[in-house]
């Protein structure tokens, strides 16, 4: 698997790391193990994943403590990375503000330390831009507490090229973390990707698999857990679930040539976007981490990239 420079650093990372969210917040409510997910963060360092990625959002700050407690005894094994200035409102629906303030965030990095239970973060990532606060205070607080030892590189989370560029004037953007994915390709189009790879900045695509939809296992509502975030999503709303098969049954078709299965087929092609991005695909069991990491060993050849380069628009918001 290739690995990844962080921008305006000389430390690298596995194209291929893990998303902790869904073990403590947005999916399957119900189905949740704490034993076990700090089993497939232990077991994802074992198969060479570095990048572990959370966010004081996540649970609220459950995941923080979830992921502090996987990393204990291993902590030199991994590039830890969370995220900080969204606040919830109300956790049953999800609902948070931005919050940019240098007072805030630096409160926000001490009690993320805290529940992390290290004296540093590897990566440490702005979740949102807040209108109110101009990137650049936000990013300037950020970077004395690069500067006090803290944080050790700074990423911005869903940022225009526009935004990055501001920042990246303050103080090196390492990288960038933003959905990217073959039903939304926004990142794409807007030419952050692009921007990145231009400026030696590191592009981290969540939600490689579309929220689990790419996985190819999802048909239908029925197939979602009964308390499961995705049920306020419009692409997963049955009319737009079923719209969003033709998507899924292209990415099968090529997948089957390749004695791949969907889900490596989908990570594969966001891999394919440049040799700068990478993935954290989310996942709570030991089987699919192990899918997922293989994915980064496998190459699309230039007629599998056309085809899925035709596939037509998600239906639904995303």
């Amino acid at each position: 698997m290739r690995r990844i420079q962080l921008g305006g650093s000389e430390r690298t990372f596995a194209a291929v790391g893990l998303g902790c969210m869904g073990m403590s917040w947005g999916y399957d409510e119900l189905g949740r193990d704490e034993s076990e997910s700090v089993g497939v963060i232990r077991h994802a360092l074992d198969l060479g994943v570095d990048l572990i990625d959370t966010a004081d959002q996540y649970g609220p700050f459950t995941n923080e403590l979830l992921v502090g407690k996987a990393l204990r005894g291993h902590r030199d094994r991994a590039l830890l990375a969370t995220k900080g200035g969204l606040v919830v409102d109300d956790p049953a629906t999800y609902r948070s503000h931005r919050d940019g303030r240098p007072e805030y965030l630096r409160a926000a990095v001490e009690a993320s330390l805290e529940r992390l239970g290290v004296d540093h973060v590897d990566l440490y990532q702005l979740h949102r831009i807040d209108p109110e606060v101009p990137v650049e205070e936000s990013w300037g607080a950020l970077a004395e507490l690069v500067k006090e030892g803290k944080l050790g590189a700074l990423g911005l989370s869903e940022a225009s090229a526009e935004e990055i560029g501001r920042a990246h004037a303050v103080h090196p953007v390492a990288s960038v973390q933003s959905e990217l994915s073959l039903w939304s390709r926004d990142a794409l189009t807007d030419g952050v990707v692009e921007f990145c790879g231009r400026e030696g900045i590191a592009f981290v695509a969540f939600a490689p698999l579309g929220r689990g939809f790419l996985s190819g296992l999802i048909s239908g509502p029925q197939d979602l857990p009964a308390v499961d975030g995705r049920h306020r999503i419009p692409r997963f709303q049955p009319e737009a679930i079923s719209a969003n098969q033709a998507i899924v049954e292209r990415v099968r078709s090529v997948a089957d040539g390749l004695g791949a299965t969907v889900a490596q087929v989908a990570i594969a092609w966001v891999l394919a976007q440049g040799e700068h991005v990478g993935v954290i695909p989310g996942t709570k069991t030991r089987r699919y981490l192990e899918d997922n990491v293989a994915a980064g060993s496998l190459v699309l050849p230039p007629d599998a990239l056309e085809r899925l380069a035709e596939l037509p628009a998600a239906v639904g918001a995303r």
